[in-house]
């Protein structure tokens, strides 16, 4: 079954390792710390495994999507069928009762899986009774792109074969940095240990070799004594070109004179495969690190380098990368992740606050706030109180509103359940038509010795040349205010205490007489009318009385204020009869 196995038409052409006596590859791929390849040719199942035992491997394991995945790659098209390491034991068994794999195991030995995609699942068919094994065809799968299982006697023979090459470390692609036209003309042909070659590989095996034309740079992937990481070397000392893989040097490579050669710091010598560095002896190994630095007591000069948390030893295994820790999954944050340097930071989306590592909804800092009318957010802590249209906040109760007028006349705030109970600010007073007129403070002269200005709500004087305030703005200008003592008064001007007069004997009340009947009706008729004209005023004022409401920013009226509106009120008021 092998025959055609033997055959060079089994190697792609110009891409075949010059040893005929092993089948190559027809394409391959390599994720993480697994390569698969794919083997054309009719096969057992037997003698499939025998060639991916030999090259150091075994038939493919499909255990998720993504071994899916590298089959969907590898196949291109709907025509093979293809071993798997999938079989199913000697004996009968149910297939309804043996989970996703039906009762078959991997070549490996276990059952462990997180994808299956069989091509007939009917669980009431007859029991499965092996030996039987598997293959994977993108013909007659269930959805395009997605090769099905199909169970197979082990004696027929298959299209091909698919093999599985696990490896603990490996080689990144080298690195090159020449100029744009020796760039250009360089290129790079990788062989992997079990036959595949290629130019586009992800990870190479230990064991991989890479050919860099024209430069006749031949280089294997290995894995240096206590190295981190596999990486590119070569028997022979000394640096190569420095445009590939910095020349293999572990610290500078230097080709100025045209001849590549690598450079170590003043406290390390380059050692004898002229590409590493060593601490010199009695030296401090320190400065060959970028972070830290530990010398290997079992080897004088040898020493390995370690990151801070946060970050991880880059290719030269000197120098430390930052880990983007917002790429870890599961993520550290609960929503979004902003890497920093070293380390990461957590946010929360709009209208959420971060509280002990968690997102929770943030809190509406309206929701216990006291506001008179209403409440706005200011930000996600704070917020204020607004006002209807005709309220400010009240200077010292914020949460409180106060009507305010910047104006001649302002509509009053009257009760909608009773418009006869009307209010005005301070220094209004209600006119007819439920609106709030200014008071005219200037009306009667409070500025004695200046200028009266009236002003909505409130008044202010420009004290006179005679005023001891002269040029200043106050409410009360007066000229004879002199120290603190108020001279106005025509006696007792000197400010002296008046000398109480002498008791005098006063003489008893007058003999009471008889009252003529006239002056009696004459006294009552006038209370009744004073009685009735008080109601009547009374009545009147009631229905104008307005509620004093100042904005932030107004200025209080002078206590004469109150004097005149009393006197626009009786002015306004009929006089009754």
């Amino acid at each position: 079954m092998l025959r055609v196995l033997l055959l060079g038409v089994l190697a792609p052409a110009g891409l075949g390792i010059p040893t005929p006596a092993e089948p190559q590859p027809r394409g391959s791929q390599c994720v993480e710390h697994d390569c698969f390849a794919l083997f054309r040719g009719p096969a057992t199942f037997p003698a499939a495994t025998q060639v991916c035992e030999r090259l150091q491997g075994h038939l493919m394991t499909v255990r998720s999507s993504v071994a899916a995945d590298v089959i969907s790659l590898l196949l291109n098209s709907a025509g093979p069928r293809l071993w798997i390491g999938l079989q199913l034991p000697a004996g009968c068994r149910d297939p309804g009762h043996l989970g996703s794999l039906r009762g078959f195991q991997w070549v490996t030995g276990d059952n462990r899986t997180s994808y299956s995609r069989w091509a007939r699942l009917d669980l009431h068919r007859a029991p499965l009774c092996g030996p039987l094994c598997v293959t994977v065809s993108a013909a007659g799968a269930p959805a395009p792109g997605e090769p099905a299982w199909e169970e197979q006697q082990c004696d027929a023979e298959a299209d091909g074969f698919l093999c599985e090459f696990p490896f603990l470390t490996s080689c990144r692609p080298l690195a090159v940095q020449l100029g744009a036209p020796a760039a250009a003309s360089v290129s790079i042909t990788y062989s992997t240990p079990f036959g595949a070659r290629g130019a586009d590989f992800q990870a190479l095996p230990v064991g991989s070799t890479a050919a860099v034309a024209p430069l006749g740079l031949e280089l294997v992937c290995s894995e240096p004594p206590g190295a981190a990481e596999a990486r590119w070397g070569r028997e022979a000392p000394g640096a190569w070109p420095c445009g590939v893989e910095n020349g293999g040097c572990e610290r500078a490579c230097n080709g100025s004179s045209g001849v590549p050669r690598c450079l170590c710091p003043a406290d390390a010598a380059l050692q004898a495969d002229g590409r590493s560095c060593a601490a010199a002896a009695g030296q401090s190994c320190d400065d060959l690190c970028e972070h830290l630095c530990f010398p290997d007591p079992s080897a004088p000069g040898a020493y390995s380098c370690m990151c801070e948390t946060g970050y991880q030893l880059a290719a030269d295994q000197h120098r430390c990368e930052d880990v983007d820790d917002c790429l870890l999954v599961p993520s550290p944050c609960p929503q979004r992740c902003v890497n920093t340097q070293g380390g990461f930071e957590c946010h929360c989306h709009p209208g959420y606050e971060l509280v002990d590592g968690e997102c929770v909804e943030a809190v509406d800092p309206c929701f216990a706030a006291d506001c008179e009318y209403q409440c706005q957010a200011v930000d996600q802590t704070n917020y204020s109180c607004v006002c209807a249209e005709g309220f400010v906040p009240r200077p010292q109760e914020p949460n409180r509103c106060q009507m305010f007028c910047n104006q001649t006349s302002c509509p009053a705030d009257c009760d909608p359940n009773t418009p006869a109970e009307c209010k005005c600010p301070d220094g209004y007073i209600l006119d007819e038509g439920s609106m709030c007129e200014d008071i005219d403070e200037c009306y009667n002269d409070y500025c004695r010795g200046g200028q009266c200005r009236n002003l909505p709500g409130s008044y202010e004087c420009v004290c006179g040349p005679d005023s001891v305030l002269a040029g200043q703005v106050s409410k009360d200008c007066s000229p004879n205010k002199v120290n603190g003592d108020d001279t106005r008064g025509e006696d007792g001007g000197s400010g002296e205490i008046p000398v109480s007069p002498t008791p005098s004997s006063t003489s008893g009340p007058p003999a009471a007489g008889q009252v003529h009947s006239g002056v009696l009706m004459g006294i009552s008729i006038a209370s009744l009318s004073l009685v009735v004209a008080l109601l009547a005023l009374l009545c009147h004022l009631r229905k104008k009385q307005g509620t004093a409401r100042v904005k932030t920013e107004y200025k209080p009226a002078a206590p004469a204020k109150e004097a005149v509106l009393r006197q626009v009120r009786t002015e306004r008021t009929p006089q009754t009869l």
